[in-house]
């Protein structure tokens, strides 16, 4: 048979009509299985095992075609149909009866398909996958098995130094130690969880310590899909135990599909310390300082010190040592002129002994803005604490609130309190400081929302009452304001809501209230250390600017943390164009370096 008389007989046995009715059939069903199975739930790789039927099934239609025809009489072979000429006139256009139909049906079910598809709820997982990264990750806290109820710290240890290896990679997002500490170990309600802390993917896990053995389960699941993507046990000796956190690390980047640079591969590898003994107390100390109290923290700095002592080349003990020293004047439990340059000490020493380290240099940002008033160099600390480790959230907490504020950069400001929010999205003190800054940077009203959402979280969160007192004064609500001053109050000791309480009753003509608040501060300050600023705030408004410009003067010379905002600080503004004021300023903040604007009220 010639090429010509084959292509002839495709034509006369119908092969191409066949094919066009079936390709077109195919594609219409193909597309309505598309439209209509995702509404409900059908998997796709059942849509995708029909699609992969259709096309294989396209040359057996052909084969049938070519030895078949479909009769009155019913399905005869090729050769006894061309016998009946009736039988051929028949279905000479059945074809195009094929290709009408079939097209009806496509455009039937894709209209069913978007109909559905508009009117069914969206399911959570595409609600949730829309605004949510892939690589991103949350890891929950480990569940500790060990009959030693003591060692529960370890369990939280492991989880922490996991947090801190993935952290380090610029390529993922890993929420903070705050927000996931709200959960339980291995809870039921992953998809609800995700949307939460605003990930894709979760790591749970549990670890046992039974002397120097140590085994640890971990699973790696994807919450949009419920689906598992890894999971492993270990079972190793205590001293074995970083190489265990790197692999799971390592495991996860893999899974998740991150790009790793050499520097990252190397963090995740990196074995900070051969001491099991100082490790268990750098852990002791980081379970302690994790509670944030004035105590826990004076806890937490001795097993650091501890940690130190027994290695005296661990840079983390010294990072946390660091860590201790600068936040206990912000809880009443140092005095700062004592403690900010014990921080800056220890904060350099971690970094001498390990450059790659981010934490000091957020804690050496924060030291410069609020205590040295070296604003570059505060600058510098926290854009090099980010670049080493972009997930950590305090070095973008207190970036957003201590020196861009200060230097007038007020959207950078804003982004940075957010990003924090983003990392660690269940953080009462993250929530609250987002507020601040709001208010610093003078858009009171979501100031007000924030605090007010702050609030919610908790209501016991006296700052963020504070924190809402000042925004309400800001937008003439000075009864509001004082209500919230004296809640704060009434939760927690802290002088300074005092002393914001004392200001809004002498703008408020009390100035008995106003005089007799002034009196309760200096016999505390007896007692306990009292910001300066607090002091020259009641004077302020009282309208004493001499008595005032004393006390900033010397919360200036004692370096208190509290000057740092002088151009910006809206309670005090009514100083600004004073010469002795200007000079103050002049002296925390040169002009020059100022960027922003104060036009707003």
């Amino acid at each position: 048979m010639t090429s010509g008389n084959f292509f002839a007989e495709l034509k006369r046995r119908n092969v191409y009509k066949v094919a066009v009715a079936y390709i077109v059939a195919g594609w219409a069903l193909s597309q309505g299985i598309a439209q209509v199975f995702p509404v409900f739930d059908i998997p796709n790789w059942a849509i995708r095992m029909i699609v992969l039927l259709i096309i294989l099934g396209l040359p057996v239609a052909l084969v049938l075609a070519w030895a078949f025809e479909i009769t009155p009489q019913g399905i005869k072979r090729t050769e006894a149909a061309d016998a009946m000429p009736q039988a051929r006139r028949q279905r000479k256009h059945a074809w195009i009866y094929i290709v009408i139909v079939s097209g009806l049906i496509s455009i039937g079910l894709f209209l069913l398909g978007r109909y559905t598809a508009i009117t069914a709820p969206p399911r959570q997982s595409e609600t949730i996958a829309g605004s949510i990264p892939q690589k991103s990750i949350a890891v929950l806290p480990f569940e500790s098995l060990s009959e030693d109820k003591s060692n529960a710290y370890f369990a939280g240890g492991v989880q922490d130094e996991i947090l801190t290896r993935l952290a380090k990679v610029a390529d993922l997002k890993v929420i903070s130690w705050t927000s996931t500490q709200h959960f339980n170990s291995a809870p039921g309600n992953l998809p609800q969880i995700a949307e939460q802390l605003g990930v894709a993917n979760v790591l749970e896990g549990s670890v046992q310590k039974v002397a120097d053995q140590v085994r640890v389960n971990v699973q790696l699941i994807n919450a949009l899909t419920d689906t598992h993507l890894w999971a492993e046990t270990y079972d190793r000796k205590l001293t074995d135990i970083f190489a265990v956190e790197s692999d799971i690390a390592k495991a996860i980047a893999e899974n998740l599909q991150a790009k790793l640079t050499g520097s990252e591969k190397n963090e995740m590898s990196k074995k900070p310390t051969e001491n099991s003994e100082a490790y268990e107390l750098y852990l002791k100390g980081r379970f302690f300082w994790n509670k944030r109290t004035s105590a826990d923290m004076k806890t937490a700095l001795g097993y650091f010190e501890q940690a130190a002592n027994v290695d005296p080349n661990y840079a983390v003990a010294y990072a946390g040592m660091a860590d201790c020293y600068l936040l206990l004047p912000l809880y009443g439990g140092g005095v700062p002129t004592e403690m900010y340059p014990k921080a800056t000490a220890m904060a350099q020493k971690a970094i001498t002994l390990d450059p790659s380290l981010g934490e000091p240099h957020a804690s050496l940002g924060l030291v410069h803005a609020l205590f040295d008033f070296d604003f570059p160099a505060s600058v510098r600390e926290f854009e090099e604490a980010i670049l080493l480790n972009p997930n950590y959230a305090i070095a973008h907490h207190w970036f957003g609130d201590s020196v861009l504020p200060a230097l007038g950069e007020f959207d950078r400001a804003n982004a940075e309190a957010q990003r924090a929010l983003e990392l660690d999205p269940l953080s009462i003190v993250n929530n609250t400081d987002s507020g601040t800054v709001y208010w610093i940077t003078g858009r009171y009203q979501e100031a007000v929302a924030q605090f007010k959402k702050a609030i919610e979280m908790d209501p016991r969160n006296y700052t963020a009452h504070w924190g809402l007192g000042q925004a309400l004064e800001r937008i003439g609500d000075l009864p509001g304001a004082i209500a919230e001053y004296e809640k704060a109050t009434q939760l927690d000791d802290d002088p300074l809501p005092l002393g914001l309480l004392g200001a809004a009753k002498a703008k408020a003509d009390d100035r008995t209230g106003a005089l007799s608040i002034l009196d309760k501060l200096q016999e505390i300050a007896k007692q306990r250390y009292v910001a300066d600023y607090s002091f020259a705030l009641i004077h302020l408004a009282l309208g004493q600017k001499d008595d005032a410009m004393k006390w900033l003067e010397s919360s200036y010379a004692k370096h208190q943390p509290d000057l740092n905002w002088v151009r910006v600080d809206p309670d005090l503004r009514p100083l600004h164009g004073d010469a002795r004021f200007e000079a103050l300023a002049e002296k925390i903040l040169p002009a020059r370096e100022f960027k922003g604007s104060i036009a707003f009220k």
